[in-house]
């Protein structure tokens, strides 16, 4: 965890079944009610009947248990629950094709996030990172002075943190 939670971005983690269309419906939904979701990661849990959604969503003017109830309406979302920045853990893969000016100068770049060149060419490296989300951002704009040709960003993922104090806020059961 690093840096300042921002006060209108909110993480919600949906339990889902694993069919078709249950993305989009959800999608759907946030369109349909004007919801900005600023992040979205979908992937399969360990039972495949199931997936897990970790959505970020920008909540400027809108009720956070409003988005919870209206998820929670959906025939195929099985758990929501919101995810309190300051008691999760939070991670963001980026992928980034910078120019090869300097590998050395590079690496000293994302070294310090866990970073490593993954590629290169004559011309190009292609640098891995995963960290949390503020900390992408400041790698990336580290980055920016080698001349970034291609960036992937994965979105966030968050779990809870593990004590005791700080559970997931399980909305809308």
């Amino acid at each position: 965890m690093s840096g300042a939670p921002d006060p209108d971005l909110h993480i919600f983690a949906a339990i889902v079944e694993n069919k078709f269309g249950v993305l989009a419906r959800i999608a759907g939904l946030f369109s349909r009610r004007g919801f900005n979701i600023f992040s979205l990661a979908v992937a399969p849990t360990n039972d495949p009947g199931y997936s897990r959604i970790t959505i970020v969503v920008d909540v400027h003017n809108t009720d956070v248990d409003q988005i919870a109830k209206q998820l929670d309406k959906l025939i195929n979302v099985i758990h929501i629950s919101e995810l309190q920045p300051a008691h999760s853990i939070e991670r963001e893969l980026m992928l980034a094709r910078v120019g090869a000016h300097d590998r050395a100068a590079v690496e000293r770049v994302v070294e310090p996030w866990g970073g490593e060149v993954l590629d290169e060419s004559a011309a190009e490296l292609i640098v891995s990172v995963d960290a949390h989300p503020d900390d992408i951002d400041r790698c990336e704009a580290e980055l920016a002075q080698f001349g970034i040709r291609v960036l992937q960003r994965t979105g966030r993922i968050a779990l809870r943190e593990l004590s005791e104090q700080a559970p997931e806020v399980a909305l809308a059961d």
